[in-house]
């Protein structure tokens, strides 16, 4: 049996939050998309393990919250970090949609209300 554990020292909170306060947004914003991404490769079945861990219903909710991040904060990121994302999102798209047994048609996708069709 596990026993309970402590709450945290409220000066150690204080100390996390000046220290998140300090990261970009962009940054903040581009670690959770790559966080996404990740997970979708994984659950599309792109990690070393391929099939074992392939979990499409999964990738497809990895893949939309991706597709809704990037197309919102696109603007404010910068056409650099904003094309690299898309180019990530485009790519795992792709991937869902040759791991399907069963595809998509055009615009209905995985995030493909916020990107449009992927092809």
């Amino acid at each position: 049996m596990s026993t309970p554990s402590a709450l945290p020292d409220p000066g150690d909170v204080a100390e996390l939050a000046r220290d998140i306060a300090d990261v970009p947004a962009v940054q903040v914003i581009t670690t959770a998309a790559v966080h996404l991404m990740s997970a979708a490769a994984v659950t599309c079945g792109l990690a070393e393990e391929g099939d074992a861990l392939r979990d499409l219903d999964e990738a497809r909710k990895l893949i939309t919250a991706l597709a809704g991040l990037v197309t919102a904060a696109a603007p404010d990121l910068g056409n650099e970090h904003a094309r690299s994302l898309r180019d990530g999102l485009r790519s795992l798209q792709l991937a869902f949609r040759e791991a399907s047994p069963f595809p998509d048609p055009p615009g209905e996708g995985p995030g493909e209300k916020y990107t449009g069709p992927v092809s």
